[in-house]
């Protein structure tokens, strides 16, 4: 039951009396929002006097003595500075080969899960694809409530990455979580009930990308929150504030300009950045810069911290002279809580142009800096470097390389800003380290004050970049001018169709490493950066960290096995079947005095556009998407059953014209290829789909019949004509995948 539902039960406009304003209605809302803050409030003082805690009851107190409840999980990182460890140590080096399964809770939807669950006074809380959020009886799984959001299914072609949800923020009684379409919702922690609802994307025209996938996180008395889209034309980013009692609006902060032609900047900020950009630039691209993940708070200064995203569109080159520094994209930035106004701001990669979002977690703590404790901030960036950052002044204390890079030279030692490489995509195709993926994604990292490590889930894995500006493939939704290709996903031959003669991958690797993709965990001395110990992992996708007081680091994979290692030496100690891969980080916690791990598992997020690898638990068991729960003497993990693919569907003559099929490759690769891969992933694949080769097609894409099942609408993107090309490039496509399947038989 949300405000407004209460509005209208409780204040009625009475018959025969002058119907009450907008303005009337509006300010009662806030009236109600008032007296149900304060009897809540006032219940929650009542039972503090009896020595119980309301459910879901996190406040700054609590949040800063964590160390005193190690058995809480409080936050996404369990604590205020997101370090994803844990104190708890009754799981151990010596027992933890006892391990195994306490219980688990199927979601259904067969989509990724990333987020980490929150554990408060034995109640878990942890959202799915969406913003679905669940409450589970934290020793037993047994659901408490769910809620929807009810975000309209069609709203899921918005996504760059799948429709997936980091997590929610519990505080003081109620649980915070954003929905794929900006809605954010305050909810009763016991009920699930809806206190309040707001939507927090700035204003926008239609069709633009904008969507939010990212937890929110309270920052004094005001729940903050970004979104995505940096990859798509014409969206602009910024974070924004609201009322954690209301939901009421504080501030909003733009992270790059709007267009000069519109008069002056309204922040001193923005007035400094649009010097920094060209003075060509096109500024309905929206200059990108989002804040899609990886929001951060400390108390103390009161400042939130937050990394931007990549700029809107990619140019590449590293040329500041030509391109301006594009401020504040690719950037790590601090606002005051209060208003909202730039404490100040350190720009990781001026002029990006690699898809280096600077979005990976911030992790909050104190390390010996010369002698002294520091208040620092560390970021694994996707640009492979490690930084070390005051948090009140954002002086670079440390920035050393945590994996392979040839995108740029190093850091000037005094400015600490890239030297300009050698190697530029824009003018011929290059092989670059690290991948758009990044040396280090979303996935979360641990830092474990005990050992002073920082265990990252590296990325080890470049691809080759090509500008198809000149090449018939052209723009590329989401990708703009640019393609990407994994090493092992690069042949020249079958992709000159649409990108012409491509040079081979050798020539392109001469003088670099082997170009091959893998996954590693590195424990890394934050301030120096030596390399402890590392292990290569399933996959190039694995799971994000989490270390423990019993010396403990876990991490799940794509291969779907929960891997536990020695915090210090990371030796391999036990190794868990899961049989659904992890992209999640796992948490643990403590109830009724047992210990538990627990982690999200189902495959997505950034590698919606790629098939699932062979030897990954969702290409052979499907994408089960599940919470799964340990314990020590629990029993063996339930496997799913086998996945066993769909027969062939019995195909239409081919009718397309070979002009038609080549014009439907194009279609398809710009606007279905980053959902709709071709071999077993996460969404169908269209040349098994009976619907894609009838005349439903027409219904769906252009009418939206599936809406309700997530398959949004094109038709302003597409035309009748268009979609009977993808539709003559599928069958075509379909007829030659069966031949294909009928020589291996």
């Amino acid at each position: 039951m949300s405000v407004n539902d209460v509005e209208i039960r409780l204040f009625p406009d009475r018959q025969g009396s002058p119907a009450r304003s907008p303005r009337t209605r509006w300010l009662m809302r806030i009236a109600l929002c008032g007296v149900l803050a304060l009897a809540g409030a006032a219940a929650a003082r009542l039972s503090h006097a009896k020595g119980v805690l309301p459910p879901g009851w996190v406040d700054t107190a609590r949040l800063e003595n964590a160390a005193r409840e190690p058995g809480q999980w409080l936050t996404a990182g369990r604590d205020a500075g997101q370090t994803y460890y844990s104190p708890l140590h009754a799981i151990n080096p010596g027992n933890v080969a006892r391990l195994g399964f306490a219980w688990q809770h199927r979601l259904g939807m067969r989509r990724g899960l990333e987020a980490t669950p929150i554990v408060v006074d034995g109640v878990m809380y942890t959202s799915g694809p969406w913003g679905y959020v669940y409450a589970l009886d934290a020793a037993t799984g047994k659901p408490l409530w769910t809620f929807n959001p009810h975000v309209p299914g069609g709203y899921g072609k918005y996504a760059c990455c799948d429709v997936v949800n980091r997590g929610v923020a519990v505080w003081k009684g109620r649980v915070y979580v954003a929905g794929l379409n900006g809605d954010l919702f305050a909810l009763d922690a016991r009920t699930g009930r809806v206190i309040w609802r707001v939507n927090t994307l700035p204003p926008h025209g239609p069709g633009m990308h904008y969507y939010v996938t990212g937890a929110p996180i309270i920052a004094g008395d005001a729940v903050v929150i970004g979104y995505g889209g940096a990859d798509f034309e014409g969206t602009r980013g910024s974070v924004s504030a609201y009322s954690i009692a209301t939901g009421k609006f504080r501030w909003r902060f733009y992270t790059v300009p709007r267009n000069p032609a519109l008069g002056p900047q309204d922040r001193p900020h923005l007035q400094a950045a649009v010097k920094t950009w060209p003075s060509d630039y096109d500024w309905a691209m929206g200059g990108g810069a989002t804040v899609w993940d990886g929001l951060a708070y400390d108390p103390r200064l009161h400042l939130v911290y937050f990394g931007t995203a990549n700029a809107s569109p990619y140019h590449g080159g590293m040329n500041p002279a030509k391109y301006g520094d594009d401020l504040y994209a690719a950037s790590i930035i601090a606002v005051h809580a209060d208003t909202g106004r730039m404490a100040w701001y350190y720009q990781e990669v001026p002029a990006e142009g690699w898809d280096y979002d600077c979005m990976s977690p911030l992790v909050l703590t104190r390390l010996m800096v010369d002698g002294r404790p520091r208040r620092v901030i560390l970021q694994a960036s996707k640009d492979g470097f490690l930084y070390v950052l005051d948090r009140a002044t954002g002086k670079v204390l440390s920035a050393k390389t945590f994996t392979y890079i040839n995108w740029t030279k190093g850091l000037n030692p005094r400015t600490h800003e890239p030297i300009a490489p050698s190697i530029d995509w824009t003018h011929s195709p290059a092989l670059i380290w690290p991948s758009p993926l990044g040396g280090h994604n979303w996935q979360p990292m641990s830092f474990d004050r005990k050992t002073g490590l920082v265990y990252i889930p590296v990325i080890d894995t470049p691809m080759v970049y090509v500008n198809t500006t000149h090449r018939r493939a052209g723009l590329i939704q989401g990708n703009f001018h640019l393609a990407f290709f994994l090493p092992d996903q690069y042949s020249p031959k079958a992709l000159k169709s649409l990108f012409g003669p491509l040079p081979p991958l050798r020539d392109l690797a001469r003088g670099g490493p082997p170009p091959v993709s893998r996954g590693f965990i590195k424990a890394i001395e934050p301030m120096t950066g030596k390399v402890v110990w590392k292990r290569q992992t399933a996959s190039d996708w694995d799971g994000g960290i989490l270390s423990t007081g019993g010396g403990l680091v876990f991490q799940g994979d794509a291969d779907g096995f929960l891997n536990v290692y020695a915090a210090d030496t990371g030796k391999l100690l036990k190794r868990i079947d899961v049989g659904t891969s992890i992209m999640a980080a796992p948490m643990t916690y403590r109830v009724g005095g047992v210990q538990y791990v627990s982690v999200m598992a189902a495959y997505g997020g950034g590698m919606l556009y790629a098939p699932f690898p062979k030897a990954s638990a969702a290409y052979r068991f499907g994408n089960e998407d599940r919470l799964v729960t340990f314990r020590l003497g629990g029993g063996p993990t339930p496997i799913p059953p086998p996945f066993r693919p769909a027969p062939l569907p019995k195909l239409p003559p081919r009718t397309g014209t070979p002009r038609r099929i080549v014009r439907g490759d194009v279609l398809y690769n710009r606007y279905c290829s980053r959902c709709h891969v071709f071999g077993r992933g996460l969404l169908p694949d269209l040349r098994r789909s009976p619907p894609a080769l009838s005349p439903a097609i027409y219904a769906i894409v252009l009418h939206g019949a599936l809406q309700a099942k997530g398959m949004g609408r094109f038709n302003n993107e597409l035309t009748h004509a268009d979609v009977a090309a993808i539709q003559a490039y599928l069958i075509d496509q379909a007829w030659k995948m069966q031949s294909a399947h009928a020589d291996t038989r």
